[in-house]
């Protein structure tokens, strides 16, 4: 078990990372691609990019085993910016630390030459790892970073409205099942026993695509404290449709009824079709009378479009109970 210990401080610095983390992603779908965990969500990303691979997978597979410890170094905070950012505060890692990691890798593994080579500080062997992480990349988490993008808004949706209505406790409360919080300690779900004590450094929460079951934190205390954690994946926690009122499909249409009952804690248009079973443009033409009419909300991220409920909405989905009343606008005329 995991348990991360919070002070006052802690409580205020604690922060939801705004988009995902590139580096962490590439990294942890070396896992997703190597177990069997997921079908439903990686059945058919494990199949398209097998498909596309070459030599990556077996490079990279002894510095990310399916299990246990891997360098930190690999996931610089800069991954945050993407791949280039990422990568190139990797390439600065101080060789002193690209050892000491390694070499407590080489503790539980026999290392290949090259990565050795890598720990030895050698320049060749560096660039053989990022081209290695490039390629990967492109074949893996490039071809289907818009779904990423959107499955990550519609966690922080979720995270976000926690926050808004509880404060870092709702939020700490409405993490993944794995996850509990019994203040001042998160407990976590975990391969090896051990605390972590952020001492007034808060801590950074990373909602992620490929992250599956446990979280992961870095190994290195001394390091900004991260906390990586699954995001919501709609097929599993999302209902296909919830029961509205027989009143409320009278007043705005059946299908617009249910167009607001699936949209739920947040989803994509293609997500919204697919549980009110109606064509993606079909969906989107509703949930569009839906945002002018005040009950829905569209949030657009890059090329990605997540949708969530406003309190209005929800509201009305409750049965109509506890509507906010808009003000009126003053009709006085202009002195």
């Amino acid at each position: 078990m995991l348990r991360v210990h919070f002070t006052g401080l802690d409580l205020a610095r604690l922060r939801l990372a705004g988009d995902p983390d590139v580096l962490w992603e590439t990294v942890l779908s070396l896992h997703r691609l190597r177990d069997k965990q997921g079908e439903s969500i990686y059945g058919d990303w494990r199949t398209e990019t097998r498909a596309r691979l070459n030599s990556e997978t077996r490079l990279l597979a002894p510095l990310v085993p399916p299990r246990g410890y891997f360098p930190d170094f690999l996931t610089p905070p800069e991954g945050a910016l993407g791949l280039e950012s990422g990568v190139q505060a990797l390439r600065a890692t101080p060789a002193e630390r690209v050892h000491e990691e390694l070499g407590r890798l080489s503790t539980v593994r026999t290392l290949p030459a090259w990565i050795r080579s890598l720990a030895e500080g050698d320049a060749r062997a560096f660039g053989k790892l990022i081209s290695a992480l490039h390629a990967y990349h492109e074949a893996a988490v490039a071809p289907y970073w818009t779904h990423i993008q959107a499955q990550i808004e519609a966690d922080r949706a979720v995270r976000g409205r926690a926050l808004l209505d509880g404060g870092a406790d709702a939020l700490l409360s409405s993490l993944p099942p794995t996850m509990r919080w019994r203040a001042p300690v998160l407990e976590a779900d975990y391969p090896v026993d051990r605390d972590l004590y952020l001492n007034g450094r808060g801590l950074l929460l990373v909602p992620s695509f490929f992250c599956r079951g446990n979280p992961v934190a870095l190994q290195n205390p001394d390091l900004a404290p991260v906390l990586v954690y699954p995001a919501r994946h709609a097929s599993e926690s999302a209902p296909a449709v919830q029961a509205a009122p027989r009143s409320l499909g009278k007043l705005v249409g059946h299908t617009r009824s249910a167009v607001l009952g699936s949209i739920g804690g947040g989803c994509t248009t293609s997500e919204l079709a697919r549980r009110v079973g109606v064509s993606a443009a079909s969906a989107s033409q509703h949930a569009g009378v839906l945002r002018e009419a005040g009950l829905v909300l569209t949030l657009r991220h890059g090329s990605a479009v997540l949708h969530t409920l406003t309190p209005l909405g929800a509201a009305l989905l409750r049965g109509g109970h506890e509507v906010p009343v808009p003000r009126r606008r003053s009709t006085a005329a202009p002195m």
